[in-house]
């Protein structure tokens, strides 16, 4: 069975997490934008505080992701790296008859 840390470290993790994390930026952009039109628009309204509340989970979310994805790169810098030994070319080798 594999351990707790094993399912953090593989290449899909990280790479989902990067979807997310590009995910999550978008969305923080979008409420960003309707937070400030909404801001300029109705200040004080329930669709300004909406907006402002929906800004703070995509943000919190984006946070989430990025410690996530920096603690799933971080692993890989603490252990050495494995490199296969190289390949020599096999030595031809006369037997006398």
């Amino acid at each position: 069975m594999a351990s707790q840390n094993d399912q953090f470290t593989s290449l899909p993790a990280a790479r989902q997490l990067r979807r997310m994390r590009a995910f999550y930026t978008a969305g923080v952009v979008l409420w960003t934008a309707s937070s400030i039109w909404t801001g300029w628009d109705s200040p004080g309204s329930r669709p300004m505080w909406t907006s402002l509340l929906l800004l703070a989970v995509f943000a919190a979310l984006l946070g989430l992701a990025c410690n996530w994805l920096r603690g799933v790169d971080g692993d890989g810098e603490a252990k050495p790296a494995h490199h296969a030994a190289p390949r020599r070319a096999p030595a031809i080798r006369h037997t006398s008859a």
